[in-house]
């Protein structure tokens, strides 16, 4: 009476042990991919981009080999490590003077593609800060602007908040990073104009006044 119900038992048990497994070598195993990502984004700010690559490679077959595992059931797990992976190698483009990735070139799905990139945004924020900390202003502009522009490209998307959680707040934080930078190269700015101008007041020589040439008599 019960052997079809037996048997099905017995092919849902397997299939959860499958999926418990799977399950444990993603949590695992993609924790590996983003602990390589940050190495990456670390080198990166240390200026040193070739680590970074190493970085990021062996990050993106590890997480190539994990897709593998998840297929579309536990695909969810690979939300992070892909956020990161897009967050890393858009960053080492932008140092680099080259196309920022498509999706398909880091192989991630688009919601992460899209966080992913929106965290790179504090990062650049990060090397903004290092540059003007160390008075190295030559490129700041161009890369505000593409702070900027990624923002500007992505903000269309927020009305999809309900299907890629975590895209208005990320929208709001990067947003805010945006205004901050705008407010300190404003400053910057104002401060360059000002030294300017009392390096080249102290430049100028100046007739002597009366009492001055009094004391000087």
């Amino acid at each position: 009476m019960l052997s079809n119900v037996t048997s099905d038992l017995e092919k849902i048990n397997d299939s959860l042990k499958d999926l418990e497994g799977r399950r444990e070598s993603l949590i695992k195993g993609t924790r590996d991919v983003v602990i390589l990502c940050a190495k990456g984004i670390v080198s990166i700010h240390n200026g040193d981009n070739i680590e970074a690559e190493k970085m990021f490679s062996q990050a993106k077959d590890l997480l190539a080999n994990f897709k593998n595992i998840a297929r579309t059931d536990l695909a969810k797990y690979l939300s992070v490590p892909e956020q990161e992976l897009t967050e890393g190698l858009s960053l080492l483009s932008i140092v680099r003077s080259s196309e920022i990735p498509g999706m398909g070139d880091i192989n991630v799905d688009g919601p992460s593609y899209v966080l992913g990139l929106l965290d790179c945004i504090g990062e650049i924020k990060r090397i903004i800060y290092d540059k003007l900390r160390k008075n190295k202003v030559e490129d700041i502009e161009n890369l505000f602007k593409i702070m900027d522009d990624i923002y500007g490209s992505i903000y269309p998307l927020a009305v999809f908040d309900n299907l890629v959680p975590g895209l208005r707040k990320k929208l709001d934080v990067s947003r805010h990073l945006i205004e901050d930078v705008r407010s300190m190269m404003t400053e910057e700015e104002r401060r360059r104009v000002l030294m300017k101008r009392i390096d080249a007041f102290a430049e100028t020589p100046h007739p002597l006044s009366a009492e001055d040439r009094q004391q000087k008599n």
